[in-house]
């Protein structure tokens, strides 16, 4: 039987054989770790998307279109979705708290570092080495809940991990607006980096040792060949993972070029009021915790059903004309969004047999890749059609996550 964990050790321990020792709520050990996954979380994001309210800046600033200035952004996604599946095989030899504490730290750092950049190309590879060094956490954050919490309280855990990555996702992006409209945008990533150091040395000083993870010196590709195809060839995961792609994928598309429209006529809005709409990210901290929860009681796939269906229904609120839509719009998008993600990610632990850290690997690729490549293709409808094409894109891409939720619950169900 599980047994709570009441202590926590100094260094990454292997559980014994046969025997799982979860972290259950109650446990003073369950609170330090939900609390540093939700600092890892809040860091990631907050490092990760502090550039996207700098957009239009970055645009003017260094005479590039709005497709070229969301490759600050991409890129970083880019190059973490490449290191995100390195990172699964380097944890299992170096240890879950050890690679995600190395990864924040550096990409705390890195943040710092784009401060000082006296160039867009130079700024271009400071965010690509960043993306680089996150991919340490998101993956691997994943793998050590499915394996340390109890899995009946894995939804709640994993929605407050979530509402980690939606807290850092809106307070990188707000605050970094706010900086820079009263001292301009370099002073506003140096702070956010500042910010994220101060995250990632809680996260380390709190984060419990690993009890059910069991180290594999070395390096063997084989392993690690066998245990990723071994998840692509399990019926629903696949489904899953396309699912991270479309909706991740639709959700940075509305707020990559959302800025563009707002800052433009009949609208005008400055920085700080940029940044401030994006306080709509608190809908999502509370949606992926409610999620997690209403998934643990009422069944995942009916509740992620749902999350896409308000993320397709926030998406098309934005085609309305008048401020108080779009901002409704992008409210009811977000609360879809991490509701589905969080769903979706708990439902990887679920249905994954074995080696969580390479099934968590592949989703968080297909995450960010569907961030990287169609947040940079939405670019490319709002430069020729406007608005209206870039809903339509999203909209298309919500309707395909739909039927691939759909053909997941039913190949889950047929095969339990």
């Amino acid at each position: 039987m599980p047994t709570s964990v009441h202590a926590v050790k100094t260094s990454e321990t292997a559980a014994t054989p046969g025997q799982k020792h979860y972290l259950t709520r109650g446990a003073g050990a369950y609170r330090r770790a939900s609390l540093a996954l939700f600092l890892s979380g809040f860091s990631t994001f907050s490092l990760l998307y502090c550039v996207q309210p700098l957009l239009p800046i970055f645009s003017q600033e260094f005479a590039v279109s709005p497709a070229e200035s969301s490759l600050s952004l991409s890129l970083s996604t880019g190059f973490l979705a490449v290191a995100i599946v390195c990172a699964a095989a380097v944890s299992e030899g170096l240890g879950r708290r050890s690679l995600m504490s190395i990864s924040l730290v550096g990409a705390a750092l890195l943040t710092i570092a784009t401060a000082f950049a006296p160039n867009w190309h130079l700024l271009l590879v400071i965010r690509a080495l960043q993306g680089l060094v996150l991919g340490g956490v998101p993956a691997v954050a994943m793998a050590y809940l499915a394996e340390e919490i109890d899995p009946r309280g894995l939804g709640a855990t994993m929605g407050l991990y979530v509402g980690g990555t939606a807290f850092g996702g809106m307070s990188g992006r707000v605050l970094t607006g706010i900086f820079a409209e009263y001292l301009t945008w370099r002073p506003a990533l140096f702070i956010i980096g500042t910010i994220g150091l101060a995250a990632a040395l809680g996260f380390i000083a709190l984060l419990p040792p690993s009890r059910n993870f069991v180290r594999r010196p070395g390096f063997d590709p084989r392993f690690h060949a066998k245990a990723w195809l071994g998840h692509l060839s399990n019926p629903a995961l696949p489904f899953i993972f396309a699912i991270a792609f479309l909706a991740m994928g639709s959700f940075v598309t509305i707020y990559n070029y959302a800025g563009f429209r707002l800052v433009a006529p009949p609208y005008g809005l400055n920085q700080t009021e940029l940044g401030l709409i994006f306080t709509v990210y608190l809908f999502g901290i509370g949606a992926s915790s409610i999620g997690g929860l209403l998934g643990d009681r009422i069944g995942h796939f009916s509740v992620l059903l749902f999350g896409l269906a308000l993320t397709a229904a926030g998406s098309a609120l934005t085609l309305f004309a008048s401020l108080p839509a779009i901002i409704l719009g992008i409210i009811v998008l977000t609360t879809g969004f991490f509701m589905s993600h969080s769903i979706a990610s708990g439902l990887v632990g679920k249905l994954a047999h074995g080696t969580k850290g390479h099934a968590s690997s592949l989703y968080m690729l297909a995450y960010y890749v569907g961030s990287s490549l169609m947040g940079s293709a939405g670019g490319w409808f709002f430069a020729v059609e406007g608005w209206a094409a870039v809903v339509i894109f999203t909209l298309a891409m919500l309707a395909l996550a739909f039927v691939s939720a759909c053909l997941a619950q039913h190949l889950a169900r047929r095969k339990a």
